[in-house]
Formats: structure tokens, C-alpha cells, sequence
């Protein structure tokens, strides 16, 4: 392979250099002001403040409520990620397969990837209002004492199906666009070696699929972890009593709220930590498992 060679040999560093200003002045500054503030106890007020090292992290470990958003955190986006994942792929295998009104059935499908977390939350809002929402009138209608307002349970559950509503657009184009560029032969010699349908999607469609399954698992659990603010936000904003509070959205609870600059900075840098272990976690041990 031939190699691109540069007159000067300072311009690919001036190529780069944009990029690299952009991660070191809204990634990398912002995340060592958050180290540092986690360090100190300061008044948002007068400006001043004394150093107390790891207390603010002894306190976030003794707060009860911190254990149930962390709680709280890893249930919601293991639900949120497998579940949008598994409707979307079931989706885009059923669109792959169309032949006549292919272009319609994608359009529909795909329109929710233009409805922002915010929206997609006051539309949900909407659906389980009391006595007016139709998604409220049909679970009332079935028997269950839906009550959001005072039932973790229920507050929970239409967050989940309002974060997994809004993040199937996304995974169903990821799936699809996967789908369909798997080689024509090697379907055609899947059909002719195995007649089974689920068989044939479990041992040879899947496995073809796993780079971007992969990759769609990634940008799903941080979608779970940080984009569904918004979602919670405007319908529960970690209503009641705090049980559907996430560990982003009580950073911006005791952060921008409680004006607890110190406490909050060392939940970010905890929060931050829990994703590089996660991610970490996940190229370590899945893509070793997954064929290119």
C-alpha cells in the first residue's frame, strides 16, 4: 500500500489541529475542571472555596439516593439498549424482506430519528396524562391501577418505553443498512443449505450482522446513560422521590439545582469513570468474539 507523503512535514499536524482544539477546549478542559472541583467544597455564591479531597466522594457513596440513580442507571439502560435494539433489528429483517411499499414502510419508521429526547418526552407526557392519555386509558382499561405520579414502577415504565420509542429510528437504520450489505450470493446459498428461516437468520445472518450490532450496542448504552435527559427532564425530572432519577440527571439535580458544585463534580467524574470502564469492557471482551 502506497503511502501519502506530505512536502512539509508539519502540515498533518496542521490538518489535525482543529480537531484536537475542539477535544481539548470542550472534552478534555471540562472534564479536568470537573476533577478538580471534586476536590473542593466551594459557595457557587461568594466564589471562594477550601480543598477537602475525597470527602465529596465519601459523601456520594453515603447519600441513599445516589445508590438508587446508580440503581436505577444500569437497570434503565439495560432495558432501554436491548430492548430498542431487539425491535429494531426484528423490524429491520421484516423491511429487508418487503417488496412492494419498501419506501413507505421505511419512511415510517424512521421518522422519529428527527424528534429530539426533549419532544419525544412532552409527547410522552402527553400519551400517559390522567384520565386524557390514550396510552393511560389503555392500561387503566386493563385493570392495572396506573398511577406514575406515586408509583416508581409505573414512572419507570414509561420512561423506558419513551427512551426505547425514540432510539429505535436510529438502531433500525443501523440494522437495515447492515442487512442489505450482505452479499446477494451468500444469501442465496444460505437458502439453498438450510430451509429454515430462524435457523438460517441464527447461524449465518446474525454473525454477519455482529460488527454492526456491535457498534449499534455502543452508541446505545451511552444514548441510555446520557441522551435520555431529556426524556426524564420533562416528564418525571426523577419524580417520585427520586426513583427515576439517573446519574447524569442527579449530577444536574445537585449541580445546577442544589448548587452543590463540589458533590456534583465528583458524581461526573464517578459517572465518567463508570463509562471508560464500560466501554472498555465491551471492546475487551465482545469485539474479540466478533469477525470482521
Amino acid at each position: 500500500m502506497k503511502r501519502q507523503q506530505f512536502q512539509h512535514p508539519y502540515l498533518p499536524y496542521l490538518l489535525v489541529a482543529p480537531q484536537l482544539a475542539i477535544i481539548l477546549v470542550f472534552f478534555v478542559w471540562p472534564a479536568a475542571q470537573a476533577v478538580y472541583q471534586s476536590f473542593r467544597l466551594e459557595d457557587p455564591l461568594m466564589g471562594i472555596g477550601e480543598f477537602v479531597w475525597f470527602d465529596n466522594y465519601a459523601s456520594v457513596f453515603d447519600d441513599r439516593q445516589y445508590v438508587v440513580s446508580f440503581v436505577f442507571t444500569i437497570v434503565f439502560s439495560t432495558l432501554v439498549a436491548v430492548s430498542s435494539m431487539t425491535i429494531a433489528l426484528l423490524l429491520a429483517v421484516k423491511a429487508d424482506g418487503i417488496l412492494h411499499g419498501e419506501s413507505a414502510y421505511k419512511v415510517l419508521l424512521t421518522w422519529v430519528y428527527a424528534v429530539a429526547p426533549a419532544v419525544a418526552g412532552i409527547v410522552g407526557t402527553f400519551l400517559f396524562t390522567r384520565n386524557l392519555g390514550p396510552l393511560y386509558n389503555l392500561l387503566v382499561s386493563t385493570g392495572w391501577t396506573f398511577n406514575p405520579q406515586v408509583n416508581v414502577f409505573d414512572a419507570s415504565f414509561t420512561v423506558i418505553l419513551v427512551s426505547v420509542w425514540k432510539q429505535v429510528s436510529v438502531n433500525f437504520i443501523y440494522f437495515l443498512a447492515g442487512l442489505q450489505s450482505i452479499p446477494v450470493a451468500v444469501r442465496e446459498a444460505a437458502k439453498i443449505d438450510c430451509k429454515s428461516e430462524f435457523r438460517r437468520f441464527w447461524t449465518i445472518t446474525l454473525p454477519l450482522l455482529a460488527p454492526t450490532g456491535f457498534f449499534v450496542l455502543v452508541i446505545n448504552v451511552t444514548y441510555a446513560f446520557f441522551d435520555t435527559f431529556g426524556v426524564i427532564d420533562t416528564m418525571t425530572r426523577g419524580a417520585p422521590a427520586g426513583g427515576t432519577s439517573t446519574l447524569v440527571y442527579k449530577v444536574y439535580q445537585d449541580g445546577f439545582l442544589g448548587l452543590d458544585l463540589g458533590g456534583s463534580s465528583a458524581q461526573s467524574v464517578i459517572l465518567m469513570i463508570l463509562v471508560l470502564v464500560l466501554t472498555a469492557v465491551q471492546f475487551r471482551f465482545l469485539e474479540r468474539k466478533i469477525q470482521y
